[in-house]
Parts: C-alpha cells; structure tokens; sequence
C-alpha cells in the first residue's frame, strides 16, 4: 500500500495548475493511499498529525487483514441483503422468515455501512412497540445480525452495528405459557367438530402445526400405536402451502395410546383415505392445511370453548408436554416426543413445569420420615402390648 500526506498547496487539479488558496479552506492536509487494487482513496484534515494518524489505521488495517475498501458499504441494504439471501441454502419457510425480518428494517435504501448502532436500537424499539411478541423481535434481530455479520466477513464493513443491540426479555415462561385445564380440553374437543381428529394429534401426540398438517396415511402405525413425523406443511397461504422435510432435528416417531389411534382409524374410514401417500387432513375444499386456515378453524372452536385469545393451537403442544412432565417423564423422553434438537431446548421451554429442587427433597425426606417412623413405632408398641399382658 502506498500513501502520502500532501498540504493543499501541492494539490494540483486538472491540467497541472495549482488549485485556488480557498481550496480545501479548513482542511490543511490531503493524506491519500492506494489500495491492493490501485485505486486512490483520500481524505483531508486540518492538521498533519491526524491526517498521519488515519494512514497508520489504516496501514494496520491492512496488515492485520482487516482492511475494508470505504467504498464497499455503499452498497445498498436491500440489494446486498438480496444477493446474501440467494447463496444461502435454506428452506423455502427459512427464506421467507429472513425476508419477512431483513425487509422490515427503515434503512432499506441506505448503505449498509451507513447504518449506526442507534438505527438497529431504534428500529428494535419501535418494533416492540407495535406489539410484537418478544420473541419474534428477537427472531427478526437475529437475522439482521446474521446478515451484518455475513457483511463483516465479505469485508464489506469494519464492524457490525448489531454487537452490543439487545432484544426485548421475554415473559417468564411459567407466566406467559398456557396449558390447558382437563375440563378446558374437553370444551376444545367437545368444540371441534370435524376437525376434531387434527386436534387431537396436536393434544395427545404433541404435534406442531405443521407436523399435523403434512401427516399422510403411511406415517400412521395403527397396530403398533405410533406416529411417524417425517414431514411438514409450511407456508401461510393456500398457494404457498408445500410439503417439505420437518424442522432439524424433528423427525421421530411418538408412541400414542390406542384411542388416538381409533379416532384416526375412524377418520380414514370416513375420509376415504386408502394410499400410504394420501394426506391424513384436508379442508373441506381438499387444500392442505396451513397457518392461515387452520388458524381459522382453530378461532371458532376456541371462542366456542369459551377459551381467551392468548390460548394458541400451539397451547395443545404445551399441554402434552405438560402431562409427560406430571406424569414423571425425564427431560430426554420429552425431548424425543417433542422433537427438539438438543435437551437444553425442552429444559428452557419447560423447566418450570418439573418439581422443583424443593418439591423433591421434601418429598424424599417425608417417604424417609415415614419409615423411620414405622420402624420406631413398632418396638415401641411390642414393648407396651408385653407390659399389659404382664
């Protein structure tokens, strides 16, 4: 690389005349470098030393292989974020959730390397307040680091502005998660009328959405009572709606009591299903279900069960979780049933949900009282049976 610090006077313009003395005025030195491609990139100060002072940055920029041509953060968000997203290999839902976060953002049409730290605050703000769930804000902030990250390693900019940005906290999980009652999942079913059967997968299997949703009559085990998760139904309109392979690490097979078998084992009958490859749930129209027409159905039979707004479809999940913990499941066998990836994932869902730390000792101390108990009672009560026939 090379560079010089020139003063004003021996800048020199077109035609090799000196430029006027109000040239540069306020600006004393003109310190410039070519880069590794030979292109010139310049920049005045007032003073010597700082004009010194940026060549040395950038000298060692260079050398520790941090250098970022100036010129390549003025390349717009929308395009670089365009150009990034197509040499991802991701998933069609993946691609969508990324687009959905990376075009929301209010510096579309500015230079990457022109956004500040307080622009992503801003806009993380102001996406809180619109109303949008905690954990959605962070979903979207994790894509825009992602791409900023990305953008850091193409030497596209210096450093990115998201380092030290942090998402809303979430509710506490015991606060914000609803299980539903026995006599509240009755009312669910009791409501549910046709779709009755993609209910209860949901809330006797554990099933996602869209785990239920992409079910065909092959992953059924009627004699073995178990279902095979081996694909999903994303998109969140009928024309978007495909079948694709499940969220990593969610393929499984879930072992279910044989009523649930037996609802499932009457909808085909009444469905007409006979191919291994017919899907198990359709709308009365035979479109695949998806967010938005489930949800639909999913609205009328919670206001006819009388349930709040905040109760999901999701909530039929979090209540077969919950019956797996009471019912004294380990976190692995949960974790399996549910199709996390790792346990850590089941545990930060649903540690609130096992007895806690407490619970157990006093109950292992109370069964050990008890038969302390029983073993000291009874010479005691030997002794004073003796005494009285004596």
């Amino acid at each position: 690389m090379r560079s010089f610090i020139e003063d004003r006077w021996h800048v020199r313009g077109s035609g090799g005349k000196k430029r006027s003395a109000r040239y540069g005025v306020g600006k004393q030195w003109r310190a410039r470098y070519h880069d590794a491609s030979g292109r010139e990139h310049a920049k005045h100060f007032e003073l010597k030393r700082d004009a010194q002072r940026w060549l040395d940055e950038v000298t060692a920029s260079v050398v520790t292989g941090m250098y970022v041509d100036p010129r390549a953060g003025s390349a717009l968000w929308d395009d670089w974020v365009a150009a990034w997203i197509a040499r991802q290999a991701w998933a069609a839902g993946t691609v969508s959730a990324a687009e959905t976060a990376l075009y929301s953002v209010p510096w579309r049409r500015r230079g990457i390397g022109m956004v500040k730290p307080s622009d992503v605050q801003a806009w993380v703000s102001g996406e809180a307040k619109r109303g949008l769930a905690p954990s959605t804000v962070r979903t979207r902030l994790n894509y825009v680091q992602m791409a900023f990250r990305a953008a850091v390693l193409d030497k596209v900019i210096p450093e990115s502005p998201t380092a030290t940005i942090k998402a809303p906290r979430p509710r506490r999980a015991d606060v914000a998660m609803h299980v539903l009652t026995l006599e509240q999942s009755a009312a669910v079913l009791a409501a549910s009328g046709v779709f009755r059967p993609f209910v209860e997968v949901c809330l006797f299997a554990g099933l996602r959405l869209g785990e239920a949703a992409g079910l065909q009559l092959g992953d059924i085990n009627f004699l073995g009572r178990a279902i095979d998760v081996r694909r999903q139904v994303q998109g969140s309109s009928i024309a978007s709606a495909e079948l694709v392979a499940p969220k990593y690490g969610s393929e499984r097979t879930i072992y279910v009591p044989g009523e649930l078998t037996k609802t499932l084992s009457a909808h085909v009958s009444a469905s007409r299903l006979t191919s291994p490859e017919d899907q198990m749930f359709r709308t009365p129209r035979g479109d695949l279900y998806q967010r938005n027409n489930a949800g639909e159905a999913w609205r009328g039979i919670r206001s006819r069960a009388g349930l709040p707004d905040s109760v999901t479809l999701h909530t039929l999940r979090h209540t077969f979780a919950s019956n797996l913990i009471a019912s004294g499941c380990d976190v692995v066998t949960v974790q399996r049933a549910l199709g996390h990836a790792q346990p850590s994932i089941t545990l930060n869902t649903y540690a609130h949900l096992w007895p806690s730390a407490e619970d157990r000792t006093r109950a292992a101390t109370a069964d050990l009282m008890a038969s302390i108990a029983d073993l000291a009672d009874s010479p005691r009560t030997s002794s004073r049976k003796a005494q009285v026939s004596g």
